[in-house]
């Protein structure tokens, strides 16, 4: 790397290169352009080129325009009639940082105007990949060479597949490539992702799993433990079958498992008493890659900066989006170990080529944001801010359990969940005509609250990470004052049978 610019050897130390022989980019290094004018991009140096790609195909109406955006404010939200809500769901999982936050705005506004578009295909580069990469390995859970950008959670964990699969061919194991996820866990909707996803929905008339993609059971201690079963019982149920789907389909062909920390969109389900000790001993034993997915879990949520800090896991990569940029922009990424990097550099030096990417990769106006929004972590301490609430929002949504409608409540951190049944006693849940889930989003809405009901009548709570201790507390008596109105619409229709 001599004679090569710091800007450049930042970038060999932390960006992954789509479309790039990995091998000799290491010598090479990175065209970093700085920014775009008209039809024109400069480098570092100030050296002025034409862009006669467009980009990546793409930048149609040439650099240097401008913007445009919506209604927002803080925690709230606002209807065309000017309604105000409070945004319980953080939009999905995702508004971090509330609404209208001016230095994400000023972050996005600087860099287009500096460089509106910039690719990392083929050895080019721009400040901010290397800028945000450094600090994503700065704090992962896990020890990162490497960061893989993307567009969004679901593209990260395709990514992860390929690069799974990629890995194990460049290791000499190319029957090594099944992974497993979770019945009920969420990944995404791509074809591959929306394979690890498992929720019927997303699986029926597409045609999914593909092959090579299998599921193991929910941790879901609630619904599925057994009649005296303990939390650390049923957590060694869950890794006993693990083990057994492993054996059953041969350890020399299951190449990774992925697991969200806590499940988001299949029930906002946690983790029962000893649950990823047992599953990580399972995966130690028959040398099994661990990708968390951190979409939703990621940069403070739980408590923790990512959910395996949280649970006590100990994964090969992450996955990552939403909360990265505040959902300001489309933004995702991957981490990625010295041992798979350096085997990709083999794998590439072979074929010539590291051949995958998005036009969006490391998008520099995304970046730039996703910099911005983890700077604003830090200065503004959200983690200690998250830590300090958290036990009024779990208190709060624990209390939920003490209503009639509510068989299980459930939170840590800033998530949390009520599952609402129609026997207690019996965890009997309505039946689906009754759309009761759907009910109570309704009546929250009325009340000027903002969440989402999943399947199985799960009501979900995720506002941004800034909600004050007042503000919780009025989040939740809007939510309690719906729970009421359901309850008043159960007995009235006699929907408990």
């Amino acid at each position: 790397m001599t004679g090569l610019s710091n800007a450049a050897k930042r970038d060999i130390e932390t960006v992954l290169h789509p479309y790039t022989n990995l091998d000799t980019f290491r010598s090479t290094g990175p065209l970093i352009i700085e920014r775009g004018e008209g039809i024109h991009v400069f480098d570092s140096e100030g050296k002025e080129y034409i862009e006669g790609m467009a980009g990546l195909w793409c930048t149609s109406l040439g650099y240097s325009e401008a913007e445009l955006i919506e209604r927002g404010e803080g925690i709230h939200v606002f209807d065309s009639e000017g309604k105000e809500y409070i945004e319980g769901m953080a939009g999905l999982w995702c508004t971090s940082l509330g609404y209208s936050e001016a230095e994400l705005i000023d972050a996005a506004t600087e860099q287009m105007r500096q460089l509106p578009f910039g690719h990392v295909f083929g050895g080019r580069s721009h400040e901010r990949a290397a800028e945000l990469a450094e600090k994503l390995k700065a704090i992962a859970p896990h020890d990162a060479s490497k960061v893989l950008f993307c567009g969004s959670g679901s593209e990260a964990n395709d990514q992860q597949i390929k690069l799974l699969w990629y890995y194990n061919n460049a290791k000499g194991r190319p029957e090594k490539k099944k992974i497993i996820s979770r019945l009920q866990g969420y990944h995404g909707v791509t074809i591959a992702s929306g394979s690890l996803t498992g929720l019927p929905a997303n699986h029926m008339d597409f045609d999914l799993p593909i092959e090579r993609i299998f599921h193991t059971g929910s941790p879901h201690y609630y619904r599925q433990g057994e009649a005296g079963e303990s939390e650390e019982e049923f957590s060694a149920r869950r890794a006993q079958e693990l083990e057994e789907l492993i054996l059953r389909e041969g350890p020399e062909t299951v190449a990774g498992f992925i697991a969200e920390p806590i499940m988001g969109a299949g029930g906002v389900v946690m983790p029962p008493q000893g649950y990823f000790e047992k599953i990580q001993a399972v995966l130690d034993k028959y040398d099994i890659y661990f990708i968390s997915d951190e979409v939703i879990c990621g940069f403070a949520r739980t408590g923790n900066m990512f959910g395996a800090e949280t649970f006590g896991m100990k994964p090969d990569s992450i996955s990552v989006a939403k909360a990265l940029s505040s959902a300001y922009v489309p933004i995702g990424a991957v981490t990625i170990g010295e041992d798979m990097y350096q085997a990709m550099i083999d794998e590439s030096k072979k074929i010539g080529t590291f051949g995958h990417g998005f036009t969006y990769t490391a998008h520099p106006v995304a970046a730039a944001v996703a910099c911005k929004t983890l700077e604003i972590y830090e200065k503004r301490d959200i983690l200690s801010h998250v830590r300090a609430v958290a036990p009024t929002f779990e208190k709060r949504v624990l209390g939920f359990a003490d209503h009639p409608l509510v068989g299980n409540a459930r939170a840590k951190g800033l998530i949390g969940a009520i599952e609402l049944v129609a026997d207690k006693e019996t965890k009997k849940s309505f039946d689906k005509s009754a759309a009761i889930g759907a009910v109570a989003m309704g009546a929250a809405q009325k009340h000027g609250l903002i969440v989402r009901a999943l399947a199985g009548d799960i009501i979900a709570f995720c506002p941004p990470l800034i909600i004050k201790e007042d503000e919780i507390g009025e989040m939740f008596d809007r939510m309690a004052r719906a729970l009421d109105d359901v309850e008043a619409h159960v007995q009235k229709e006699g929907l408990r049978g």
